[in-house]
């Protein structure tokens, strides 16, 4: 481009008349004439736009403080949980100024995240004796209409390995959490006898992956109570997402300091099952179900006709 407008120049045309022929404004032909002449061809490159004064956050060193302390302590609350502590305590925050916090907290090194135990799951295996795949029409609408199971290998110390059981209900997000020793079919089975007996609702379907511990026993006793069971591949990916995977290794195990033998184990697994089926779910059915509610069977009340569809407070609670 320079030197089309230095050629042209050169054939007698004014610099303003050879900036018009190009279509190019004539500051900016002497703006890159001056830095090819001071820098050479490097100084045809782009160069930042940052602002020399950029905007700092400003955030209270109390909110800081308090946002960390919760974060730290167990069982390591994440941003959203934070934020509805928070405001309990009179502060105005919002789930994304506590995320923005911790993040900037990992990056400056004062937060510093426990490694994470390696989990490993089995392979899928497709064959199902009783076990059908879920009906695109089925859609649970009630406590107890779908509740997902599935097993995670926890491995808190070397050579110490753990089969944790997990069973939530998708509706009311209740858990029901137990470990052992072994993932097999006799062992799910007594995890079913324990999910019917603590739930709080009747137990009408359950959801299962592709792995050998729902088979045999397992399907067979779901098959004498007369609950449906759902396990195919495809529900792998389903399961996976709702289980709460990350908030038991992270939540639990990354803070456990007791023995590690299946007896006071479970117990502090009752203990954490009873703390987290009291408190208010976040992101879930508006605010959640309250375990009150649920033992009382006020879920079982028929929606009121005279209100709209959208509103659930006649159903919840």
């Amino acid at each position: 481009m320079l030197e089309q407008w230095r050629a042209i120049r050169a054939e007698g045309a004014t610099a303003a008349r050879a900036a018009d022929i190009l279509h190019v404004p004539r500051a900016n032909l002497y703006r890159w004439q001056a830095r090819l002449d001071e820098r050479g061809p490097r100084g045809l490159e782009p160069g930042s736009r940052r602002p020399r004064n950029s905007r700092k956050p400003q955030r209270d060193p109390a909110l800081v403080k308090a946002v960390l302390a919760l974060r730290k302590k167990p069982p390591c609350y994440g941003k959203d949980k934070i934020a509805v502590e928070l405001r309990k305590d009179g502060w105005a925050v919002s789930a994304s100024m506590a995320g923005r916090i911790l993040s900037d907290a990992k990056r400056r090194g004062i937060l510093r995240e426990p490694p994470r135990p390696g989990v490993r799951r089995r392979n899928p295996k497709p064959k199902r004796p009783y076990a059908v795949r879920k009906p695109k029409d089925y859609r649970p609408a009630r406590p107890g209409d779908l509740v997902q199971v599935d097993t995670l290998d926890v491995r808190p110390l070397p050579g110490v390995v753990l089969k944790h059981f997990t069973a939530r209900d998708v509706v009311s997000r209740c858990d029901v959490l137990q470990v052992g020793t072994q993932a097999t079919s006799a062992s799910a089975a007594r995890f079913l006898d324990a999910i019917v007996a603590r739930m709080p609702f009747p137990v009408r379907a359950i959801q299962v992956d592709g792995g050998s511990e729902f088979q045999g026993a397992f399907e067979e006793a779901c098959r004498e109570r007369g609950v449906l069971l759902f396990g195919a591949a495809a529900a792998f990916a389903e399961v996976e997402r709702l289980r709460g995977r990350r908030t038991r290794v992270e939540e639990f195990y990354n803070f456990y300091d007791g023995e590690l033998k299946t007896g006071p184990l479970n117990r502090a697994l009752r203990e954490r099952e009873a703390r987290s089926s009291t408190r208010i779910g976040i992101s879930r059915l508006a605010g959640g179900l309250r375990w009150s509610i649920l033992r009382s069977g006020a879920w079982r009340r028929p929606p009121n006709p005279l209100l709209s569809h959208m509103c659930r407070t006649s159903t919840w609670g």
